[in-house]
């Protein structure tokens, strides 16, 4: 599966196949691999335009964004895009299960949780992801992670990995 969408994405819309997202995590910054589902000028675009750049700040998502391919919105849909996360898990960077995998910047929407959330290592999949995927406001995206990470058990890792393949392929509030 990893070869035929690299394949595709590279027919599709050229490469570079992966995009490589700056995060952070209990051991500080690392690089989260994902399959590109942007353009290559997708950095250029939001900065120079002004309305984007400031929806964008406020929640770290566009609903519409208009960066993103054609391709790139199938994969995301069906989280696709996801799957090259599975070596950051190898690597021993993220979880198969874990709070949402924000950047630097996204950290101070955290306020005084934000040394809570570096206890944990940032999940393919979680609470949030679950429950309201792209759905639910930043507070709110916060506020799963806090409880999530307060009330952490085996047994919710293991419910958040038997719902997850279906909302997934339901590809609800993915966007």
């Amino acid at each position: 599966m990893f070869v035929a969408l690299a394949l595709l994405i590279r027919v599709v819309d050229g490469s570079p196949v992966i995009y490589r997202r700056r995060v952070v995590g209990p051991r500080g910054e690392f690089d989260a691999f994902k399959f590109r589902s942007m353009r290559r000028d997708a950095d250029a675009l939001l900065a120079t335009d002004s309305t984007l750049k400031q929806t964008y700040s406020q929640n770290f998502k566009l609903k519409s964004d208009p960066r993103v391919t054609k391709l790139g919105s199938f994969l995301r849909k069906y989280s696709l895009d996801e799957l090259p996360q599975l070596f950051n898990v190898l690597c021993g960077q993220m979880s198969l299960v874990g709070p949402r995998m924000i950047t630097a910047p996204e950290l101070t929407k955290y306020g005084c949780y934000q040394e809570l959330l570096l206890t944990m290592k940032p999940g393919i999949t979680g609470h949030w992801q679950v429950q309201g995927r792209q759905d639910v406001e930043y507070a709110e995206r916060v506020r799963m992670d806090v409880e999530y990470i307060t009330h952490w058990r085996v047994v919710m890792d293991l419910k958040i990995l038997m719902i997850t393949p279906w909302r997934v392929i339901s590809g609800k509030g993915a966007y």
